[in-house]
């Protein structure tokens, strides 16, 4: 039995799902160390890291790039990472022009370079933008890296490293997706030598 079933409101529902979803996210550390390892080869080899995503996707892609641009243990050199779903002008040119499936990967196409690592985030696994970002990517030598929830959805099997979550939920795929985030920008600092304990 899950802490979930037995609650009596709202509130306690959502924080016993959430606790669940934490409590499986160990059983991710194979995957997320495999992300790291390509996160941080890219950054080590001069690339870096182009993060998208949809709705609270694409606020979380903006929030994890921005702790590698900045800063998230400690002081340090900043590190090249950039959201893909920040420019207003390119993704609603592109979406009226082309279409909204091309938002992710035209950008792709446009500023990844071999040695770089996509890292596209969907709770559904379904995103055709993400997708189509992901088909872009493989030939122009970029490396990949896949945040999704439920089953993987028609993204499970096109990255290099992928992390599901095992949950229905979204907002509770995208807590956990939050989390990795952080604990991925923390291990890439470790990887790098900028952090020492």
């Amino acid at each position: 039995m899950t802490s979930a079933s037995v609650v009596t409101s709202p509130f306690e529902r959502s924080l016993a799902e959430h606790q669940d979803v934490f409590a499986s996210i160990g059983q991710l550390r194979g995957a997320i160390e495999s992300a790291v390892a390509l996160a941080a080869n890219a950054l080590r080899n001069g690339g870096k890291l182009l993060f998208c995503g949809n709705g609270g996707s694409a606020a979380d892609s903006q929030h994890i790039a921005a702790e590698y641009v900045g800063r998230f243990v400690t002081e340090r050199t900043p590190l090249a990472a950039i959201a893909l779903t920040t420019d207003t002008s390119i993704l609603t040119a592109v979406g009226n022009d082309y279409s909204y499936d091309e938002v992710f990967s035209r950008q792709v196409r446009a500023l990844g370079r071999p040695g770089d690592c996509l890292i596209g985030m969907s709770t559904s696994g379904n995103s055709g933008n993400v997708i189509e970002a992901f088909r872009v990517a493989k030939p122009l030598g970029i490396s990949t890296v896949a945040l999704i929830g439920r089953d993987g959805g028609k993204m499970k099997g096109l990255a290099d490293a992928e992390i599901i979550v095992a949950s229905n939920t979204t907002s509770r795929i995208q807590e956990a997706h939050g989390f990795i985030g952080h604990a991925m920008c923390e291990a890439v600092e470790y990887a790098l030598g900028l952090v020492v304990d």
